[in-house]
């Protein structure tokens, strides 16, 4: 194996990517945090646009952001470029004006809306930009944006298995996850691989239902292992321990996500994290944060690293969140609970043929931080927010035959053939607690961020008629999305808000800090405003997806939320120091870097969508750019 970088080159590329966002988390330990401190707690109230650049080329396009609607990207900024995915070419531009240096047109509508990777190439090959379409990996030439003849077949490997995010590139090896159905059970298998950044052969490959004779095979039952789809690493990255070449990787639910009758056991390695030799991808450790999922509470964020102090005595250790709402510290090297972790009773399934698991762990620190239960007095009144909303919420319980709920992994009830269905209620529901987002880390706090919302699934779980994808599938009165929540139309159907409003009294949404040394909450706020609700009601957080990032300068910079705002907080206080309002909702996680200008720039995907909003009617989607608009005070160190 060449060695990639000299003596010489390292302290210039270490200087280099402190000011620069290389990375989907700006670093391999997933910690997006920066340590530029030019926009700090002082002076970010001054913050305001530098440039903007729209997505579409074409306002009647109908292909642009196409990961559920909408563009989640974050852009990177390399060695004095910022490389990013537009409808479906990937782009590279300068970053302190937005003008475009290159395009490359892929002509494929599969080109992933989340991101795109560097390779920084070694003393034979220039440096390359990665993006995945489908099963497709492309390679780029970074200086020109040509394919790259060398790599794969003229600069595409087949991968077989697609994969919708972008690459984790470690040393001269390109890890990726797979996207794979959610039903019917078997198909595909959501294997993680990895590929040679140089020529794209496959250099390994990680069974994520383990074949016979491997770690945790015991936990399937019977051949309920073989072409299982599902359990798959499809969130947006992976991190590694580079110190100890440890490559952590994040696992969903089996197929099919509601039923586990088929797939009696355990069901590792879904819903786990699971750590391997980044090199060779050989099993180290694992911990799973759900036994045998009848939810659909996947683990799609891949964890941050940090070293914290415990007792005197400096600990590697990881943050790992999920759908579940809940934070696990374990120790990076060897997968044990750093604050203790405690199996505990939960509901039993009535579903026939079901074999539900009779306990789930829960982290004894931190609490959780989304709500897990819900009692009828949860529901939402007039005085929480508005008579219709409320009455609203009401009839669609009454509609579901009432609301269910046992307390946290309550299952689904099932619907006796020929009577009235009842609805459980789950808090939380099938996207989060916490979803791909993922959290930020600051090193010097010993802090990790994280922004929650308190989103419930309703519904039963029936019989399927003969055919069907699967034996028994989660049904509800509100049809493909059981959520609990009012839509908030008028007779018309036509939205009466940007988008629904949820039944449970507020909050609906926070952003928290987590202090990784002690396992306590530092501070927890409300995250995000119903701008429709008179004044004295409005601050009921939102709905959220796409994470926070930290800075040096003591901020954490988060869009995120359903009103279209982007925020900065105090890192240390979670006071909110500033915000602004975009043209659309940004669902995707934002990033900062220094120009060569010297300025200190921060910029976000504003394309909003998904299931979170309505359609952009104005198919305004940008990347939108913020700095300071001039550098009016000596920039004295930061005394935190």
């Amino acid at each position: 194996m060449r060695l990639l970088l000299t003596g010489a080159m390292l302290p210039a590329l270490l200087a280099q990517s402190a000011n620069e966002w290389p990375t989907f988390n700006h670093d391999l330990a997933g910690t997006r945090y920066s340590p530029l401190t030019q926009i700090n707690t002082r002076n970010v109230a001054r913050l305001t646009r530098a440039w903007s650049y729209r997505l579409r080329k074409d306002p009647a396009s109908e292909v642009a952001h196409r990961v559920g609607g909408f563009s989640e990207v974050t852009p990177i900024v390399v060695s004095g470029v910022m490389y990013l995915p537009v409808e479906e070419s990937v782009v590279a531009l300068e970053p302190e004006t937005g003008k475009e240096i290159w395009r490359y047109d892929s002509n494929n509508r599969l080109l992933s809306k989340r991101g795109v990777a560097y390779w920084p190439g070694d003393k034979d090959t220039p440096p390359r930009i990665l993006a995945t379409a489908g099963s497709k990996l492309i390679a780029l030439n970074a200086k020109t944006g040509r394919l790259v003849p060398g790599f794969g077949n003229e600069g595409v490997v087949e991968m077989t298995v697609p994969y919708n995010s972008a690459a984790t590139v470690y040393k001269n090896l390109l890890l990726v996850g797979a996207n794979v159905q959610e039903a019917p059970a078997t198909g595909p298998q959501g294997n993680s691989r990895a590929y040679d950044a140089r020529t794209g052969a496959k250099v390994w490959e990680f069974h994520s239902v383990p074949q016979p004779g491997e770690t945790g095979h015991e936990t399937w039952e019977g051949d309920s292992w073989k072409n299982r789809s599902g359990a798959n690493n499809w969130g947006f990255s992976m991190t590694v321990d580079q110190e100890r070449g440890i490559a952590y990787m994040t696992f969903g639910s089996p197929s099919s996500d509601y039923f586990g009758g088929d797939r009696k056991g355990a069901n590792l390695f879904a819903n786990s994290v699971v750590a391997v030799d980044a090199a060779t991808g050989k099993y180290k450790w694992h911990f799973q944060v759900v036994h045998h999922d009848l939810w659909d509470m996947d683990l799609p964020p891949a964890p941050g690293l940090i070293d914290v102090t415990i007792s005197g005595k400096k600990v590697p250790i990881l943050a790992q969140t999920g759908k579940i709402g809940m934070m696990f510290f374990l120790d990076r090297v060897t997968g044990k609970p750093v604050f203790g972790v405690e199996e505990r009773a939960v509901p039993k399934s009535d579903v026939p043929g079901e074999e539900s698991w009779p306990t789930q762990p829960f982290p004894l620190k931190p609490p959780p931080l989304v709500r897990n239960s819900f009692k009828p007095e949860d529901i939402v009144t007039a005085e929480d927010t508005t008579a219709e909303h409320a009455r609203a919420c009401r009839d669609l319980a009454e509609k579901s035959g009432g609301l269910y709920n046992a307390g946290p992994f309550t299952p689904y009830l099932y619907h006796v053939p020929g009577t009235q269905p009842k609805s459980t209620v789950l808090f939380p529901g099938a996207i989060g607690g916490t979803d791909w987002g993922g959290t930020a880390s600051d090193p010097k706090l010993g802090y990790v961020f994280v922004n929650t919302h308190d989103e419930a699934s309703i519904g039963w779980i029936e019989k399927m008629p003969e055919g069907a994808p699967t034996f028994f599938d989660r049904r509800s009165v509100i049809g493909a999305l059981p959520r609990f929540w009012d839509k908030h139309v008028d007779a018309d159907g036509r939205q009466l808000g940007e988008s629904s409003w949820l039944c449970q009294k507020p909050p609906w949404g926070r952003l928290a800090a987590v202090n990784a040394n002690t396992g306590d909450i530092a501070w927890q706020v409300t995250l995000g405003v119903t701008d429709e609700l008179p004044e004295g009601k409005r601050n009921t957080g939102r709905l959220s997806q796409g994470g926070p990032i930290v800075t040096a300068g003591g901020l954490v910079f988060i869009a995120a939320t359903t009103d279209h705002r982007f925020r900065a907080f105090d890192s240390r206080t979670g006071k909110l120091l500033w915000e602004t309002r975009l043209e659309y909702s940004a669902h995707a996680t934002p990033m900062t870097y220094q120009g060569k200008d010297g300025k200190q720039y921060v910029a976000l995907i504003a394309a909003g969508g998904d299931i979170l909003d309505n359609p952009n009617m104005n198919r305004n989607e940008a990347l939108v750019v913020f700095a300071l608009p001039a550098l009016a005070e000596p920039q004295l160190p930061l005394h935190r």
